[in-house]
């Protein structure tokens, strides 16, 4: 069994201490341990954080491995500080069997490079007429948790209440793309000013509230739990806050992308800044921050969504929406939220690590950086900054809003129980 002394690393962001890994566990964390029979990695006083989990990831296969494989993605996700990635049902085809949910786990099993836990889709074929097959999903040897229709919402109010029904039986949770299909009908992009300048279909926020609110009630109606991806509104923000104040059972998202984008970027008609839900206004973007903030929002989720270059290279009405997120995010974290005070460090642990990792049930990830615990660890050089090339992403796509932009942070190196995944910066 392999030894590795992390040297001088900063632990959520403390002060510079040693960190053992001896095999597939932390064996000790002080100061001055020895390194005997160890590789040394000298971390010089960069922040040392548990493995980062991804509660929402697009990896594409099976079905568009144009776009991204497990492979690819998981490789991503190791080059962006994850060690744990839940992947998102809307493949082709949709993974709402235990068949496929269990060909995506097995695909991330031989991978390496990360974990992989498929999420279930709520409905046979994401077309939201009929529950899919929960109890079989979970049963499986990929033991799904997570049920979503990512990419639609499950509109139905008599489907989400059963689904809600059936996942309480074995603690499991229904995560929700709240999107009113009737409300945007033809948008493009957020209803605002900007839109109506542009003369774009608008995409308003109440089509997000609107069902967020209907089943934060339909939770609390039948005692289950729920939970909001990629919420991008300030008014989301206030009924999930209202919502958890009357003790129901909701957990939210943010992507890093709403964190630091805003609809001003459309002026531009480059199809990159083209993603669901849309960019909104620099209210959402503050309101969001704060949320993030005092713990109204759970968690931050990449919604990492890939898409080959015809798909988002033409013009907007045509292009694909979504953006790639795995290896920017704590980038995006650290510029929106360390750097500007409203988090530190061990914030940005609970936040990306530990939180998610509860309500996925993502065993052995998320946890503490201490002795006895899996070494499923992400060293950062937070002092770093440099500008986004997405030639040298490890995703199969390049759909990045920031190319070319500066941003802080560098993950240097990733342990996935005790084995680097990234070493200076490279995949090994």
């Amino acid at each position: 069994m392999s030894k590795t002394l992390i040297r001088g690393a900063k632990v959520l962001g403390g002060e510079p201490q040693d960190v053992l890994i001896d095999g597939t566990t932390i064996a000790g964390v002080g100061s001055g341990l020895s390194a005997e029979g160890a590789e040394v990695v000298d971390a010089d006083g960069k922040v040392l954080l548990p493995g980062l989990v991804d509660l929402h990831t697009h990896l594409r296969e099976p079905g568009r491995e144009d776009s991204e494989t497990v492979l690819t993605g998981t490789r991503a996700a190791a080059s962006g500080g994850y060690t744990n990635v839940f992947a998102m049902a809307n493949t082709f085809p949709v993974a709402d069997t235990a068949g496929v949910v269990e060909q995506v786990w097995r695909l991330g099993q031989e991978s390496g490079y990360c974990d992989v836990q498929p999420i279930g889709a709520v409905t046979v074929g994401l077309e939201g007429a009929k529950l899919a097959e929960l109890g079989a999903m979970h049963e499986s040897a990929a033991g799904v948790t997570v049920f979503s229709d990512d990419g639609k919402c499950v509109h139905d109010a008599v489907i989400m209440r059963r689904a809600l029904e059936y996942v309480k039986a074995f603690d499991g949770v229904v995560a929700q793309h709240a999107q009113e299909p009737r409300l945007t009908e033809g948008a493009q992009m957020n209803e605002g000013v900007v839109s109506a300048e542009l003369g774009l279909g608008g995409w308003p926020a109440v089509a997000e509230e609107s069902i967020i609110a209907r089943d934060v009630l339909l939770a609390e109606h039948v005692g289950s739990r729920v939970h909001i991806c990629h919420l991008s509104t300030a008014g989301s923000v206030e009924i999930v806050r209202w919502a958890k104040s009357r003790g129901i059972d909701v957990t939210a998202e943010v992507t890093p992308h709403h964190l630091l984008l805003t609809d001003e970027l459309v002026r531009s008609y480059n199809p990159v800044y083209k993603v669901n839900p849309p960019l909104r206004t620099e209210r959402d973007v503050l309101a969001l921050r704060e949320a993030l903030a005092d713990g109204t929002i759970d968690i931050v989720a990449t919604d990492h969504a890939p898409h080959p270059h015809e798909d988002k290279d033409c013009e907007w009405a045509a292009a694909a929406m979504g953006m790639v997120g795995l290896e920017t995010a704590l980038s995006v974290v650290q510029e929106t939220m360390v750097d500007t005070g409203l988090l530190d460090w061990a914030g940005v642990a609970d936040r990306m690590s530990v939180k998610p990792a509860q309500i996925g049930q993502a065993t052995g990830h998320g946890r503490p950086v201490s002795a006895g615990e899996p070494a499923n660890l992400t060293l950062v050089d937070a002092a770093y900054r440099g500008r986004v090339d997405p030639a040298g992403f490890a995703s199969r796509s390049r759909n990045t809003p920031y190319e070319g932009r500066e941003l802080p942070g560098r993950v240097t190196h990733t342990w996935l129980r005790g084995k680097a995944t990234l070493v200076d910066g490279k995949l090994t």
